[in-house]
């Protein structure tokens, strides 16, 4: 979504609040691709702060489709963000102000969808379990444990470890 500021900036101390929708179908990113399972629509206040600047504030959530790292089904996680930041107009200020990269700004145009990108990517999870007890995937046929047992032998141990497991049989014995 857009939002053109022209008319904002036009009037120093205005202010306007607008319905913004996230218009993402997908979260993409270098941690993975995640759909977007239901994206609310949020308030976005926009303020004149003078000089060329304005004023962000909103809150909104969003509900990803993140795969449990453990068993790697679907797990809908929400990601509440929150954004309050002054973006400045001019690239060329120069109060001293540190520039950040306004790649959501497009001449007086802002994109909503960019704007919103780096606060999901800050609340993302690090961890993402479908349940706290999650049994996981079985190392041999890679069937899902949640379901039930596969059968498989899974007590053979890593044969690095032999020697050690040699130490416990020779402490049984005596």
């Amino acid at each position: 979504m857009l939002i053109n500021l022209s008319e904002l900036l036009s009037k120093e101390g205005d202010s306007k609040t607008f319905e913004a929708a996230l218009e993402m179908a997908t979260f993409k990113s270098a941690f993975g691709e995640y759909p977007v399972v239901e994206a609310k629509p949020f308030n976005i206040e926009i303020s004149n702060a003078g000089k060329r600047k304005v004023s962000v504030c909103a809150e909104g959530v969003l509900t990803l489709a993140i795969p449990c790292d453990r068993c790697l089904e679907d797990v809908k996680t929400d990601i509440e963000f929150t954004i309050d930041r002054i973006i400045a107009m001019d690239t060329s200020d120069s109060e001293g102000i540190e520039v950040e990269d306004q790649s959501f700004m497009d001449g007086n145009d802002l994109d909503v969808d960019k704007l919103v990108y780096p606060e999901i990517l800050i609340n993302l999870p690090a961890k993402t379990l479908c349940k706290p007890d999650c049994l996981g995937l079985c190392s041999r046929c890679g069937a899902n444990l949640n379901h039930g047992e596969c059968g498989c032998d899974r007590s053979s141990l890593d044969p690095r470890m032999s020697v050690i497991q040699d130490i416990f049989n020779n402490r049984k014995e005596v």
